[in-house]
C-alpha cells in the first residue's frame, strides 16, 4: 500500500531531503520539515506520514515545540531523545536570531527584530511581558522577561521597567508581550500600559521605539499602526 511504502522507494524529487537540497528549505511543507528532523518512521508508517500524524495530533509545529516532555513522549514515534533534539534545535534558532539583531552599528531591521521576538515568545502558554533594551545607537543591550501573568493577563509595573532601563543604561526600548489567545491585536489595556510606560520612561530620557505583540506566527506593531504615544 502507498501508506506503507518506504520513503527510499519514492521518486527522488519527492523525498524531503532531496527536495530541500534542490529547491531550498522554504519549499517544504511543515510535515516534510518535521520528517527530516524525525529521520525515520515507525512500523507500518513511513516518516512523512508519521510527521503528518503528529501535526494532526498536536495541531502545529509550534505546539510540538511547546509540548512538555510528558506530552511529547505520549505521541507514537516520539521519545526523550527526540524531545532533547527538538529543544536543542529551538534554542539554536533563538540564538541565531539573537545574533542577527546586533549586526552593524545599529538595529535597523524591523523584520529581524520581529522574527527574534516571535521566536522568543510564541511558544509561551501564559502572557509574558518583556523588554528589548537598546543603547543610543539602537544596538541591543539586553532582552529581559520582566513579568509573567495568567493565560490572558500580565501585571506590568512601570517602576520596574524604569529601574531596569537605568541599570542597563538604555537610551531606547522595544516593549513586547505575547497573546496566548493567538489574536494579534492591541487591546485597550495594551494601549494603556504602552502610554504609561512611554511617559514613565520619558522622565529618564528613554524612548519607546515600538511595542510588539506576538500571537503565534503573527505580530502587531504599535509603531507600524501609528499608535505610539509621546
Amino acid at each position: 500500500m502507498e501508506a506503507t511504502k518506504r520513503l527510499k522507494d519514492w521518486p527522488s524529487q519527492e523525498r524531503p531531503r532531496e527536495k530541500l537540497l534542490r529547491l531550498g528549505a522554504n519549499s517544504l511543507s511543515d510535515a516534510e520539515l518535521l520528517a527530516i528532523f524525525l529521520r525515520t518512521g515507525i512500523k507500518g508508517c513511513h516518516v512523512v506520514d508519521l510527521a503528518r500524524n503528529l501535526l494532526q495530533t498536536f495541531g502545529s509545529i509550534s505546539a510540538i515545540y511547546s509540548a512538555s516532555l510528558e506530552e511529547f513522549c505520549q505521541a507514537n514515534g516520539l521519545g526523550t531523545t527526540k524531545f532533547v533534539q527538538l529543544q536543542a534545535c529551538l534554542e539554536m534558532s533563538k540564538r541565531y536570531l539573537a545574533e542577527a539583531l546586533p549586526q552593524g552599528s545599529a538595529l535597523t531591521s524591523s523584520q529581524a527584530t520581529k522574527d527574534y521576538l516571535t521566536a522568543e515568545l510564541r511558544g509561551e502558554t501564559r502572557e509574558v511581558f518583556a523588554v528589548l533594551f537598546l543603547d543610543n545607537q539602537h544596538r541591543v543591550l539586553e532582552f529581559e522577561r520582566l513579568f509573567q501573568g495568567t493565560i490572558n493577563a500580565a501585571a506590568v509595573y512601570p517602576r520596574v521597567v524604569v529601574e531596569r532601563a537605568l541599570r542597563q543604561k538604555a537610551a531606547a526600548v522595544i516593549l513586547t508581550h505575547n497573546h496566548p489567545s493567538g489574536i494579534a491585536e492591541a487591546s485597550l489595556a495594551d494601549k494603556d500600559i504602552t502610554q504609561h510606560l512611554t511617559k514613565a520612561l520619558a522622565l529618564i530620557d528613554v524612548r519607546v521605539l515600538d511595542h510588539v505583540i506576538i500571537a503565534g506566527h503573527s505580530c502587531y506593531s504599535f509603531a507600524e499602526h501609528g499608535e505610539l504615544f509621546g
